[in-house]
């Protein structure tokens, strides 16, 4: 008797679909496996099964599986859980959470495969060029991909001629799945075994007598083979020997080598074999890690409050090494992929190869295999590093969580869904596990510090700095003062300037702060005020001088600096505004002696960027650093003792609840990174406005009044962490569609949640990729049902879809909007 199965397909789908399988399929099956279904006409997708029943499905009839991948499940049921708990909070589709949580080697995809018609004849004089090339490769070959017949034409589009040829009945199109994983191999080496006793091997050297470099290939062979009682392989051989591979091919071809390829783990500890002890705490880290202990007792999650240099990894470490000798797992969340490059040697020095990364930058090969380790619950990944899409993998053991820097809006998923926040979720993740989360940060969020406020999160203070340091004594520059005085070098106060020149002067660091990249956001025409626009995005272009293009920072269009203006011809173009390429070159006037780095998205692109550029300011091949936020967050230089903040006003004016908190939580970690030894650092803060209350704030390190003040204004206004918040965001190239749609949705929205509905109105950049933009806000007060909201949400979003003219316009959903 048949049986069937509700899958998760990895597409935006509001229910599970279900498919038909044998009793002996059925039998085999469990939660959390994939298998491949067909969908739609001729699609293959991955899907992973949910659950079994005897129940057919009454909207439509249940197709065949097509196979089954695996024979263990890939996923747990305890992350299922955690994917659901997203789908629901997050208002987004199980599915989404499925292709967003696995690697996408997992996601086998199906591939169009081109194969003759052998049921028909074919007349080869009624065959043009074209076809007749595809049929003969077809003959010598079987069956061909889209792209080998792209090769064979030296055509890109070739998909409305093999339509022709289908219409004709020559050929026939399949789909088959195609994995993107592939195993290492490693090529290696042995002597054949006819070879092994003494007798045949002195033998085997005296024939080689003559060919003394061969010999020294089989000596060295042997000699290591003796030691380690492993195969070698062909590269190391090479290289301990000082032989070609050439010499080696001649051994192997004589039958005196035998050759094997052995698959290989691609993530593996290459440190020393002796580990370190985890560092001695101070004693104000003792109290700390005793207080947090204590709390553990009580709360599942606490708040670990430690000023910037104050040792909170050590704390952490202390902790880890507690759950690790409990025999548990430790995730350990960063906010930035660059953090992970100081903290993984770090941690490699006190637990070796229990360490293991996950992030977007590593391959898809090695990411599944960090997703293998850990679900098999390998020693090798008994702690993993990760950025947030680490809390997706398949912990077992799970013991405790630790969110650094977790003010961070890195942690944000924006696009595309679920547009999870990592701290909330690994909360969750913690809970289900029934493992402990600890937060840390100099500067928490509003939202954690209300937590600790209302007794539900434990807290732990830390006020002083690692080994006695000084906190840096932070100043700030009025440029408008210093602009009319005419005590300015280009963006350089001449305050700035005399600190950077004192500070190289004695061999020490500098590190330089502007939160925008390229040359200069604008490019204006002085003659007629014309400045170059996107073409698909409502901005000017981004004018990038190493380049010499100007570039959209949203879409990624691009186009060569113009000598004249588009509009009136005028060669009067000058740039407003200015990025980190642009104060990069002023140093490079200012002080040539100087060796300038910078770290922006434009110099971080490759997989190793961020390591060899922060390697490289550690080892003080940088005098001088420039960058954007990337340099604010817990990196750990010991030679930096200045750091100047460009211009601190475009934080503080940036339209948005959160800017003076954010603004707050920027400039006291771009600070941070000054002074982190002995001697005190210095903190300049360039602004045309130093009454500022966040700045006066900034200058006193007082998180608390910041608190008080922040929260004032947010009870007023009724925002986060008060009330919650979400965002609906409406998206349609139509500029007359989206409008009227949204207002419909906005007028539908008042009717159920009057005065707590902000909007619909058009955000700063209102036109992405060709896609108008609109927003609205809804604002709910703690008392009122999350759940029982997002229902009559959904119902308005329904009735707004069975409107055709509105079926188009694409609603997103931003839960807890950051």
């Amino acid at each position: 008797m048949d049986q069937y199965v509700d899958v998760v397909l990895p597409i935006p789908l509001e229910k599970l679909f279900t498919y038909r399988v044998s009793a002996e399929i059925a039998s085999t099956l469990k939660q959390g496996m994939r298998i491949a279904v067909p969908f739609g006409k001729s699609k293959i997708y991955t899907a992973l099964v949910y659950r079994l029943h005897n129940n057919p499905p009454q909207a439509y009839e249940a197709k065949d599986i097509h196979e089954v991948i695996d024979t263990l499940p890939l996923v747990t049921e305890l992350q299922l859980q955690h994917w659901q708990w997203i789908a629901e909070y997050y208002m987004c589709t199980l599915g989404e959470v499925f292709r967003s949580a696995v690697p996408g080697a997992f996601l086998l995809e199906s591939e169009t495969l081109v194969l003759k018609n052998t049921s028909r004849d074919i007349e080869e004089q009624l065959l043009n060029n074209q076809e007749f090339m595809i049929l003969e490769a077809l003959e010598n070959k079987g069956s061909l991909r889209i792209r080998e017949v792209s090769e064979i034409l030296d055509k890109k589009t070739v998909l409305p001629i093999l339509n022709r040829m289908m219409e004709k009945g020559y050929i026939e199109l399949q789909e088959t799945l195609h994995s993107m994983y592939k195993p290492k191999q490693i090529r290696t080496v042995r002597i054949h075994p006819k070879y092994k006793s003494e007798e045949a091997l002195v033998s085997l050297l005296d024939e080689l007598s003559r060919a003394p470099k061969q010999r020294e290939v089989l000596l060295t062979l042997f000699q290591v083979q003796a030691e380690t009682k492993k195969p070698m392989s062909t590269v190391e051989l090479q290289k301990k020997s000082g032989t070609t591979a050439g010499i080696i091919r001649t051994l192997l071809d004589k039958g005196i080598l035998e050759e094997e390829m052995i698959r290989t783990d691609r993530i593996s500890f290459q440190g020393e074999s002796d580990l370190l002890e985890t560092p001695e705490l101070s004693d104000f880290q003792r109290k700390s890690l005793d207080e947090i202990r204590g709390a553990f007792k009580e709360k599942d999650v606490v708040l670990l409050h430690g000023v910037t240099s104050s040792g909170k990894t050590e704390v952490y470490m202390k902790l880890m090494e507690s759950v690790l000798s409990e025999g548990k797992q430790v995730l350990y969340l960063l906010p930035e992929i660059a953090l992970t490059t100081q903290l993984i040697s770090r941690l490699q020095q006190c637990f070796g190869g229990k360490v293991s990364v996950f992030h977007s930058k590593f391959s898809l090969n090695e990411r599944v295999e960090v997703w293998n380790n850990v679900r098999k619950g390998a020693e090798k990944a008994r702690v993993v590093i990760g950025a947030r899409s680490s809390l997706f993998l398949p912990f077992s053991q799970l013991g405790l969580v630790v969110v650094d820097e977790e003010h961070e809006n890195s942690f944000k998923q924006y696009d595309p869904a679920p547009r999870y926040h990592a701290r909330d979720t690994a909360v969750v993740l913690a809970s289900l596990h029934r493992a402990k989360v600890l937060l840390g940060s100099a500067t928490p969020s509003l939202e954690s510090f209300y937590n600790v406020k209302s007794g539900k999160y434990g807290y732990s203070k830390m006020d002083q700095r690692y080994g006695g340091v000084l906190l840096p004594e932070v100043h700030l520059v009025d440029i408008r003062d210093a602009s009319r005085r005419k005590k300015m070098t280009g963006h350089f106060s001449d305050t700035l300037k005399k600190q950077i020149e004192n500070t190289l002067n004695l061999g020490e660091q500098v590190i330089l702060f502007q939160n925008r990249r390229g040359y200069a956001p604008i490019v204006e025409c002085t003659t007629c005020g014309h400045a170059p626009q996107c073409p698909n995005c409502d901005v000017s272009l981004t004018y990038h001088q190493g380049r010499n293009q100007l570039r959209c920072h949203y879409c990624g269009f691009h186009e060569l600096m113009q000598s004249q203006c588009k509009a009136c011809g005028s060669s009067t173009l000058d740039t407003k505004g200015f990025g980190t390429e642009q104060i990069e070159k002023e140093l490079e006037g200012m002080f040539p002696e100087a060796r300038v780095g910078r770290m922006d998205l434009d110099t971080t692109r490759g997989k190793y960027a961020y390591e060899k550029i922060i390697t490289a300011f550690a080892k003080q091949e940088f005098d001088i650093l420039v960058g954007t936020q990337m340099v604010t967050k817990g990196l750990d230089f010991r030679h930096v003792n200045l750091v100047g903040i460009m211009n601190a006003d475009s934080l503080l004016n940036f339209p948005d609840f959160r800017a003076h908190e954010r603004s707050f939580q920027l400039l006291t970690q771009v600070a941070g990174r000054a002074g982190r030894t002995e001697k005190r650092g210095t903190v300049l803060i360039q602004t045309y406005n130093p009454g500022h209350n966040v700045l006066q704030q900034v200058v006193a390190g007082d998180y608390l009044e910041l608190y008080r003040e922040q929260m004032e204004q947010r009870r007023e206004y009724h925002y986060p962490p008060v009330n919650r918040i979400i965002k609906i965001s409406f998206k349609h190239r139509e500029y007359n569609t989206l409008n009227e749609a949204a207002s419909w949705f906005g007028k539908a929205m008042r009717n159920v949640f009057g005065e707590h509905v902000l909007g619909p109105e058009f955000p700063p950049v209102a036109r992405i990729r060709n896609q108008y933009i609109k927003q609205l806000l809804l604002k709910i007060p703690r008392e009122q049902s999350l759940s029982k909201t997002k229902n009559s949400i959904k119902r308005i979003e329904n009735s707004f879809n069975a409107i055709s003219w509105y079926r188009s316009v694409r609603v997103i959903y931003d839960v807890d909007y950051f």
